[in-house]
């Protein structure tokens, strides 16, 4: 099983790599923001797709939503990133039975053989994106 071990550390190793560059990617401006939706909004009216009114509110309904997402960001982490989370770990007083245990263990070993399949296509899908 040391095998499994190193499967799951090297998945949350990866986990916290992509949400390390999600963060980064995710760091721009509002500003930088806008000009990417209104150079897609632009796109779309030269190529006929929709008017320049329908692209107007286009941008309008995006730059709303992303100002909704960066409003409730700030409010969902009240702590500040100096300080780490803190955890509550709270224990169950029925102990599972050992044919539980063992059916909850491998659905458990399928999620994450799932999740690593998923978090290893990700991270070849952005790398090949740079």
């Amino acid at each position: 099983m040391a095998g499994f071990g190193d499967i799951v550390k090297k998945a949350f190793y990866l986990g916290v790599g992509l949400a390390s560059y999600a963060g980064e990617k995710a760091g721009g401006t509002l500003s930088e923001v806008r000009s990417q939706i209104q150079k897609l909004a632009d796109e779309m009216v030269a190529r006929g797709e929709m008017t320049t009114e329908e692209a107007r509110r286009f941008v309008e309904d995006m730059m709303k939503q992303a100002q909704q997402q960066s409003v409730t960001t700030t409010t969902e982490e009240p702590t500040t990133p100096s300080e780490p989370r803190r955890i509550e770990i709270i224990e169950e007083d029925d102990q599972p039975t050992a044919k539980d245990t063992q059916t909850k263990n491998s659905d458990n070993v399928d999620q994450l053989r799932q999740q690593v399949l998923e978090l290893e296509n990700e991270l070849k899908r952005l790398q090949r994106d740079k």
